[in-house]
């Protein structure tokens, strides 16, 4: 079974994550910031992951630590679900359309870390949601699972739209790189022996 429970505990924020790799999209969520929950919902569904996230956070301030804090768990979840990464795909991508919206994000569980971004919102907030959050959730997840992630949304006019979009691709590409090729007899899917 490929999964994990990953607590973090700080000052800030209290998190705990429990992921399934090879679950079915379920998802029990509680984080305070109801929009992000929404998110969170794509990313179990579309990437058929079993998710569980319970948090605490200083959102009397603001939602900013809640939310990357959230991704850095995540992040260390995964890395952790997947340990040496034998037998996966490696690379995801995928592209989701939701109306006038369309995104692309692709994956690569390269023990490298980066995150490449390209979103233009058509306003700073869905609801009480700052997007400027969205990509702060992303580089927590990148820069603790060691993957390489490029986001780009290619068009929209709604920004609960182009978050979305994002966020049910960033789940089908998951799904796509963590997926085991049985073709690879549990080999680490890189030249070089190592991810």
């Amino acid at each position: 079974m490929r999964h994990a429970d990953v607590t973090r505990d700080t000052l800030e924020t209290r998190i705990s994550v429990r992921i399934d790799l090879d679950g079915t999209g379920k998802s029990v969520l509680a984080t305070g910031v109801p929009f992000f929950d929404h998110m969170l919902d794509q990313i179990a569904r579309h990437g058929a992951i079993d998710l569980e996230v319970r948090a605490e956070g200083d959102t009397h301030i603001d939602d900013h630590h809640t939310v990357e804090d959230v991704g850095i768990t995540l992040g260390q979840a995964f890395a952790k679900a997947l340990g040496d990464k034998k037998g996966i795909l490696r690379y995801g991508h995928a592209y989701v359309p939701l109306d006038e919206a369309l995104s692309r994000v692709v994956v690569d569980f390269s023990g490298r870390p980066g995150l490449h971004y390209f979103v233009d919102y058509t306003r700073a907030r869905i609801g009480n949601f700052d997007v400027d959050l969205a990509r702060e959730f992303f580089q927590g997840f990148v820069n603790h699972a060691g993957v390489t992630l490029h986001v780009d949304n290619l068009r929209g006019d709604n920004a609960h739209h182009q978050c979305e979009t994002i966020f049910k691709a960033f789940g089908r590409a998951l799904r796509m790189a963590a997926t085991r090729d049985e073709r690879l007899a549990g080999a680490i899917p890189s030249t070089k022996g190592a991810l």
